[in-house]
């Protein structure tokens, strides 16, 4: 442009002019505004035609991050969620809750009840479908979460809530130990249903027993309504075992369902065992392989001897009563201060302090009604008798084993027993 010239911004605008005949010493007149105006508009002037003419335009599809253009439109996946959104009354078992994709697959579901604890599932190995990992839990509402992609990467999300039916008759297992609890190596994990239980398969697979450290641990059916649970030995010191009750929505019977869905911990303490003699008529006390007593014993007389086997400590009493008539034996004996007693069978047999049989008879006779017992004084407490040592220095899960008696072994369902039932047996098919 020449020096002084007019710079007329509408020839600019109309391309009449180029941008190299605008440049100058800087002495250009400029019509209608400012040298500053000026450049603020050739600025905006510039930033109209590089997007109205320029390439990659507000007219152009993007592209992904390889450069590639992205694919347009909706996914073509489906997802679909079984029940429907909003339904109520849904059975509890593992096939009512299912989720698929078509023409995709899926790439995240999630489940969690009311309470926003997660249901566990799995996916097939195409992505077509998400299943539970196990049952329901009755009278529960649930919300679904899914994501699918199509073949182009796309995404489909759908969302469902749904609520599981309330039963009318239902089925509860009482357990034992109690959360919390310290017990001996012996100790079972024991679960007595208040109704009998047709599908043990189903019932067995909603309780699971975990311990740490790790060991193997397996359930065993006595009857249709007890259920236990041991490792193939006795548990080791310090192990902390985990009872988890996942019952609610499980069809026990035909029509009776669990409720419960509980937690249960305990620690085993130490690994007692006290291993009776009847013929020796002593006890051998042995705590975490370390021989820490013997003591001389009384055990079931000939007419009436003690069970043989493996036996837990179930129940400890500072003081008890004792009748025979509850027992089978009419009335031969009624003591109503029975110390230091211990049970180790429901059948009635215990280990207990005897304060009715002279002491030097302690080693020397069998003269019980098939209980072993410890020579103690009346009144039971800390007397320093071997039957107030042993009650102190004893635990509920401790192991009792009598050997060398006259009589049968023990039926492992008599108290908590099933130490006398093989390991192949224990974990056999039922």
């Amino acid at each position: 442009m020449r020096d002084g010239a007019v710079l007329d911004l509408k020839d600019l605008a109309k391309g009449k002019l180029s941008w190299e005949s605008i440049r100058g010493d800087g002495r250009a007149q400029v019509i209608g505004g400012s040298a500053v105006g000026l450049v603020v508009l050739l600025v905006v002037l510039l930033l109209t035609l590089t997007t109205c003419g320029g390439g990659g335009g507000s007219g152009a599809r993007a592209k992904d991050k390889d450069g590639e253009k992205a694919p347009e439109g909706p996914s073509e996946a489906v997802v679909a969620i079984t029940p429907k959104d909003g339904a109520d009354g849904v059975e509890t078992s593992s096939g009512a809750l299912k989720v698929t994709a078509a023409k995709g697959k899926l790439t995240k579901v999630t489940v969690a009840d009311g309470k926003d604890n997660p249901v566990k599932g799995s996916l097939t190995a195409d992505g077509s479908a998400w299943k539970p990992a196990t049952h329901l839990a009755a009278g529960t509402k649930y919300t679904v979460d899914a994501v699918a992609e199509d073949t182009e990467g796309r995404a489909s999300a759908k969302h469902a809530t749904f609520t599981t039916f309330v039963p009318q008759n239902t089925f509860v297992g009482y357990f034992t130990p109690e959360n919390g609890d310290k017990v001996g190596a012996g100790m079972p994990v024991s679960v007595k249903f208040n109704r009998p239980v047709s599908d043990r398969k189903a019932v067995e697979k909603a309780i699971s027993v975990t311990a740490d450290p790790k060991v193997e641990v397996e359930g065993h059916w006595f009857g249709d309504q007890r259920l236990d649970f041991r490792p193939e030995e006795y548990w080791k010191s310090g192990t902390k075992v985990t009872l988890d009750l996942n019952l609610s929505g499980v069809e026990g019977s035909e029509g009776v369902y669990g409720t419960q869905r509980k937690t249960v911990e305990f620690t085993v303490g130490r690994q007692q065992v006290s291993v009776v003699d009847a013929e020796k008529k002593s006890m051998t006390v042995t705590r975490d392989g370390k021989k820490i007593k013997t003591i001389p014993i009384t055990s079931g007389s000939p007419a009436h001897p003690t069970y043989n086997g493996k036996m837990v400590i179930s129940e400890k009493h500072p003081v008890t009563r004792m009748n025979g008539e509850t027992v089978g034996f009419g009335g031969e004996y009624d003591i109503k201060d029975v110390p230091h007693a211990m049970r180790l069978s429901t059948s009635g047999t215990f280990i207990h302090g005897n304060y009715w049989t002279p002491k030097p008879q302690f080693g020397q006779v069998n003269a019980s009604h098939g209980c072993v017992g410890l020579f103690d004084l009346r009144g039971g407490g800390d007397n320093g008798s071997p039957g107030a040592w042993f009650f102190e220095n004893s635990m509920v899960g401790d192991v009792v084993e009598v050997k060398n008696s006259k009589d049968e072994t023990i039926d492992p369902d008599n108290g908590l027993n099933g130490w006398n039932v093989p390991w192949e047996k224990w974990t056999a098919p039922q």
